[in-house]
């Protein structure tokens, strides 16, 4: 894409472009925010920019119908879900600047030298963030504003499919009366992120994004030893291990693997369930994904004909290399592409260890809990599992096995503003969300007072 633009992924319409920054865009973007730290950062305290983010808060719930209709043009979410970001945005920026004197306070250290000793979490310098298509609200609220909150000024460089959602996003904090520099929209190109990152002033850069571009942002990061914080795919499970309520099995597994039209890293992208329950919930999970209806907002287009282009090309490709299609056709109309499950997938298949991001589910069957144990693990991702079972005790010990980040036991979706959100292994490192996200970027300031005579 060669510049910015709104491509509308139901009809192929381009509808607006924006170009990209120019050099000396880029420069007075980094001048501001660098002046932003060194003035307005030190002068004010965590309560004076909490306020502002309260404000911002108040901005997202009072815009909630414009900025869900900009997203349902640019990536396609359905306008029930895009409230839904637009809200969960409100909630987190809420939650942040309701906590963040707490999160931030100063820790008094217990010592052997029993000397004053405390650590003072303060801000670092400015941070540059890059963020994705898949939740334009979202994602940038839980960067940004915690970060806006500790006093680190924010530049974002967003995906290049929300032009318009970025600076609405921009127009929301300057709004709420974030001065100048404190939060700069670019339209960067990856020549010039690459400049961001290697310039003095930046401290820090966050991604959220795909494996070989967190590779990349990390690799250029460590060569100038900025701190980064990447949250990439996943390929997550929904391990349906005893229950007496096969119905309540199929909800969490469809509800985890249709959000946002199958297009979440921490989607349940594999199902996978006891011999003992399969095929009361096989047929019962095929049932609901084929009830699934685009035409009442179910689910939306796919991002894009890329993306379209890439998941018809996995799944074909997974069929040929024996997988059994049990819902859908492979064939999407346009970007619409058809609710799927695939069975029959073994360990020699490529799908098996890659990230389907789409409406395409994997569904597996076990025979104990050591086997779904191993095909968890199995996994290059480690983003975060569901686990199922009428025994939490159980759940929980399972859960201590997964090699994930995350763990929600009973439910799917058990997500929230104030707790801690990352991965492991090639879902990337660092948390988001909560008093674990707001302490990325933060120094870590030690004091030690010398005894007093």
């Amino acid at each position: 894409m060669s510049t910015y633009a709104v491509i509308n992924p139901a009809s192929g319409a381009t509808i607006t472009e924006y170009p990209h920054a120019t050099d000396a865009q880029i420069e007075q973007a980094l001048a501001s925010a660098q002046a932003a730290y060194r003035q307005w950062s030190r002068t004010t305290t965590v309560a004076e920019r909490a306020a502002l983010a309260q404000r911002a808060a108040d901005l997202f719930i009072e815009r909630k119908d414009t900025l869900a209709a900009i997203i349902n043009r640019e990536m396609g979410k359905p306008l029930a879900q895009a409230v839904g970001e637009v809200e969960f945005s409100a909630d987190i920026t809420r939650s942040f600047a309701n906590n963040a004197e707490t999160w931030l306070a100063d820790e008094i250290l217990s010592v052997e030298d029993g000397l004053r000793t405390l650590v003072r979490r303060q801000s670092i310098g400015v941070l540059l963030g890059i963020m994705p298509w898949n939740y334009p609200y979202y994602q940038v609220a839980r960067f940004a504003v915690p970060n806006l909150i500790l006093g680190n000024p924010v530049i974002l460089k967003h995906a290049e499919q929300c032009p318009e959602s970025a600076l609405a996003l921009q127009e929301i904090f300057t709004d709420a009366g974030f001065p100048e520099g404190a939060y700069v929209n670019v339209f960067a190109t990856h020549e010039q992120v690459s400049t961001i990152i290697a310039d003095d002033r930046v401290q820090g850069v966050s991604l959220t994004g795909s494996e070989r571009t967190g590779a990349i942002i990390a690799e250029q990061a460590g060569r100038h030893l900025k701190k980064c914080v990447l949250e990439l795919g996943g390929s997550d499970v929904i391990l349906v291990l005893d229950t007496d309520d096969v119905d309540h099995a199929v909800e969490q597994a469809l509800a985890g693997r249709m959000e946002n039209t199958g297009q979440a890293c921490n989607g349940t992208k594999r199902v996978v369930v006891r011999d003992t329950y399969y095929d009361e919930f096989a047929q019962k999970f095929t049932a609901a994904i084929s009830a699934q209806s685009y035409d009442n907002g179910d689910f939306g287009p796919l991002s894009s004909e890329k993306a379209t282009k890439t998941l018809v090309g996995q799944v074909q490709q997974a069929i040929e290399q024996g997988a059994q299609v049990l819902v859908g056709n492979n064939e999407p109309e346009g970007n619409v592409y058809t609710p799927t499950v695939l069975a029959g997938i073994s360990e020699n298949t490529d799908v098996y260890r890659q990230e389907l991001f789409g409406p395409v589910a994997q569904l597996y069957k076990v025979s104990s809990d050591e086997e779904a144990i191993e095909l968890t693990n199995a996994s290059p991702y480690g983003l975060g599992a569901v686990v199922i079972s009428k025994d939490y005790e159980h759940a929980e010990r399972v859960g201590n096995q997964l090699d994930v980040g995350m763990v929600f036991i009973g439910q799917a979706g058990l997500e929230g503003a104030d707790v801690p959100f990352g991965g492991v292994k090639r879902s990337g490192y660092g948390r988001e969300l909560g008093r674990f996200g707001i302490e990325e970027f933060a120094n870590k300031k030690l004091f030690r007072f010398a005894a007093e005579d």
